[in-house]
């Protein structure tokens, strides 16, 4: 007899150092079905999974897999056991090939003592042709891009045969073509009797994929609805507590005259060539591309984090440097980078030290000591205008949800008072309701002066939030549009323009 319920989760709770994450939570999930998992920043969704795979331990509360309890001691034993976890932020060793990442732990070695080569490249190509997987075995980790990356975590989960497989925040850093790839997989795993736990924020994503919806907030159970029986709208309103009625903030910035000019910009080591632009104070240009086109490349190289080969850039008709972080941001140059936990945050300190690190020339007395309390007022003022969800300051940033995190760091360069703020999918893993109030602070820079370049995968929020749009293709701009006359298909059709 087929059993109806695959994995039961019931009255889970969890308490972290100073808030309940998790109060009396349930969740079941059924054999061959996708159920996804909703909420704002903070409502516990991460913290919810991590207690069934064995990454935090839960106070109370039962685990029922196949009708037996689990709790599992660590992420190791959920893997033997059938649940597997794609996480949102990627934590892979990166200077090691994509197959020694893919059987790290569990390499197939000959007589037991040596560690088989040619069966790892031949289980790998196998389970990369299932999967329709486009990425060499061989090829060290960090050469590949963030969405390949991702991928290679998918193909992780999928060769441990997992009866649950837990996918957060997945398509963060893919496109469209690559999310409909995913979409495919999962899919394929639904129809093999799999339960697919979906965690997102992309409403449409969850009502094409999902059968069964459960929405958090604030560490509780909120309602578990068929996906059939919802529309964007009335998940929104489950999420927080409220009605959303719009989804963009109404534009108030108006650019002025020209403040940022980009000049012939060439990249040493990647594919960007001879891309040239200008941005106007008070503007929000928008960059847009397929992956690899060169969005995140072009950032790096205007702040420096990337080597150029050749190029100008001009701040108010001046020529500044920008050949490292330090003169950037002394030139009034801030960036928040695509990738949080490897190039963002600072993992073991707390908030205070993560908010104020860009902007510690203010704190400074004599240039001998910090200003404990001008640093905490700065970060209250963060805290309160980000509405980041901490118990304290003194909280470790690696301790708060990912979108919390994304906020911390914006944050900080917001605390700089930048000139030219660089942002590299600012919203990527964030919250409906929180994404708002993250637009209002960017249109609220602008108006104040600054000049905003965005990347994004996300075509409406650079629809949406945008003044023009740059679009990129294999490493060279291939075009121009005004936001508010152009559409989907025409910026599509630029980003293939040089693929």
């Amino acid at each position: 007899m087929k059993q109806d319920v695959l994995l039961q989760m019931t009255d889970i709770c969890k308490s972290c150092p100073g808030v309940t994450a998790l109060d009396h939570v349930s969740l079941t999930l059924r054999p061959g079905t996708v159920h996804a998992l909703m909420g704002e920043n903070g409502a516990g969704k991460s913290t919810l999974m991590k207690c069934l795979f064995g990454i935090y331990r839960k106070d109370e509360g039962t685990i029922l897999l196949e009708g037996k309890e689990v709790n599992f001691k660590n992420s190791k034993e959920a893997m033997e056991n059938g649940v597997s976890m794609v996480h949102q932020e990627l934590n892979q060793a990166l200077k090691r090939n994509v197959m020694d990442n893919l059987w790290l732990g569990r390499y197939p070695k000959m007589a037991g003592i040596v560690i088989n080569e040619r069966k790892m490249y031949e289980d790998t190509t196998k389970l990369f042709k299932e999967l329709d997987i486009d990425v060499d075995p061989r090829e060290k980790m960090g050469n590949l891009p963030v969405s390949k990356r991702q991928m290679v975590e998918i193909a992780k989960a999928v060769s441990y045969n997992s009866k649950v497989i837990v996918f957060d925040e997945p398509t963060s850093s893919l496109t469209e073509e690559e999310v409909d790839h995913l979409f495919r997989i999962i899919n394929m795993l639904r129809d093999r009797g799999c339960g697919i736990i979906y965690i997102s924020h992309k409403m449409a994503e969850i009502l094409r994929i999902s059968d069964d919806v459960t929405v958090m907030r604030d560490g509780k159970w909120i309602a578990t609805r068929p996906a059939s029986e919802l529309d964007t709208a009335t998940i929104i309103k489950l999420m927080v507590g409220r009605e959303l009625s719009q989804q963009f903030p109404p534009k108030t910035n108006h650019p002025g005259e020209v403040s940022l000019e980009v000049e012939h910009l060439t990249a040493q080591y990647s594919a960007l060539k001879d891309v040239s632009f200008t941005a106007r104070k008070g503007e929000i240009l928008g960059i847009a591309g397929l992956d690899g086109s060169g969005r995140t490349e072009l950032l790096e190289n205007i702040f420096g984090t990337a080597t150029r080969h050749n190029g100008t850039i001009k701040l108010g008709g001046k020529v500044v440097p920008n050949k490292n972080a330090r003169q950037s941001i002394k030139s009034g140059f801030a960036l928040l980078t695509e990738e949080r936990r490897a190039t963002g945050i600072f993992g073991i300190r707390n908030i205070r030290d993560n908010t104020v690190i860009s902007s510690l020339g203010k704190h400074l007395h004599a240039h001998l000591w910090l200003d404990e309390k001008s640093m905490t007022k700065d970060t209250d003022w963060a805290i309160a205008s980000m509405q980041i969800k901490t118990p304290s300051q003194d909280t470790k940033i690696r301790s708060l949800s990912g979108g919390n995190q994304q906020k911390v760091i914006l944050g900080r360069w917001l605390l700089t008072d930048p000139k030219v703020l660089l942002l590299d999918e600012p919203t990527r893993g964030i919250d409906v309701g929180a994404k708002y109030e993250i637009y209002q602070l960017i249109i609220d820079l602008a108006n104040k002066g600054a000049t905003i370049l965005m990347v994004s995968s996300e075509m409406p929020e650079l629809l949406g939030i945008c003044d023009r749009i740059l679009v990129m293709s294999g490493g060279r701009l291939a075009g121009e549009v005004d936001a508010k006359a152009t559409s989907q298909e025409e910026i599509m059709t630029l980003a293939a323009k040089y693929v």
